[in-house]
């Protein structure tokens, strides 16, 4: 198939070789995953929160467990950080948790409703466009541009065969005409239709080389053993371990250390814990009492 134009009034007929293609796929392809058994948009929200950068196999299974512990968004707007940090805890991005947090407390202060509105949705901590549009195709069934990885891959393999350095901005136009604009062919709605790219972009991942790499937007993930993010974590899980009686700076920095030095990396100084203590408290993870830490 040739690589169309970047023109936002595309002739669908051209592409509707393409919708076929994905959709038989996507039958071929699908995968019966736990949240897509459902239309609650909280699960579906956190389901899509989890996902990012994620792999399916860790999500399952944690996603369900987090739905006994916080069961609606008014149960999560009621938990205490920490407790919401600890049932993150292995899923990493730790801001994530918290984001989840703040945004469940602002839709509960709302009335509890998760919004349909894509405006609505952005405005939520945490929450961007992709998200935004899984929220809406897989909850409401309602159209979008959810481009995430992917989907990326699909639009990138089929169209884009042999192109390099491929832009969001091209694709972006033909995600939005490619997706149905309403519910009305349960064999060809948002959801069946994203549900479909999804599962023959991650077969597409798995069998040839990730078409993804050849986007303009694919950035290769830094190392994570000895990182700062690594200490971030390290921290806020040390944190957890002495919640409810608070720790100090040199205490933590032992705890670090010894950790550090398993791995065969470098002790770590009451001077380096402190700054990530400041760093982490001012994103609200932790906060200080006199020569005490606490979540």
């Amino acid at each position: 198939m040739p690589r169309p134009a970047a023109n936002p009034e595309l002739d669908l007929v051209q592409l509707e070789p393409f919708r076929a293609t994905v959709l038989a796929r996507g039958r071929e392809l699908y995968r019966d995953l736990p949240w897509r058994r459902t239309r609650d948009p909280y699960a579906i929200w956190l389901s899509e929160v989890m996902l990012q950068q994620t792999q399916v196999s860790r999500v399952d299974g944690r996603w369900q467990h987090w739905l006994e512990r916080f069961p609606t968004i008014d149960a999560l707007a009621a938990a205490e950080a920490a407790d919401v940090l600890d049932e993150w805890q292995g899923m990493g991005y730790n801001r994530r948790a918290l984001a989840l947090l703040r945004a469940a407390q602002e839709v509960s202060d709302a009335g509890g409703v998760m919004p349909r509105e894509v405006s609505e949705l952005v405005a939520l901590p945490g929450i961007g466009p992709a998200t935004a549009a899984g929220i809406r195709a897989f909850a409401y069934n309602l159209p979008g541009v959810y481009l995430e990885t992917n989907v990326r891959a699909v639009f990138l393999h089929e169209l884009y065969p042999d192109a390099q350095q491929v832009p969001d901005r091209e694709l972006v136009p033909l995600v939005e005409a490619t997706c149905p604009k309403d519910a009305q062919d349960p064999g060809d709605d948002p959801r069946t239709w994203y549900y479909a790219l999804l599962d023959y972009g991650a077969y597409l991942k798995r069998t040839v080389p990730n078409p993804s790499r050849r986007s303009r937007a694919h950035v290769r993930q830094s190392r994570f053993e000895g990182s700062h993010r690594q200490k971030r974590a390290m921290l806020v899980r040390a944190l957890l371990a002495h919640r409810g009686e608070g720790v100090d700076v040199s205490t933590l920095a032992a705890e670090l250390t010894a950790q550090e030095l398993e791995a065969g990396r470098d002790p770590v100084v009451d001077a380096m814990v402190l700054e990530l203590l400041e760093e982490l408290s001012s994103e609200g993870f932790c906060r200080r009492e006199g020569e005490l830490w606490s979540v």
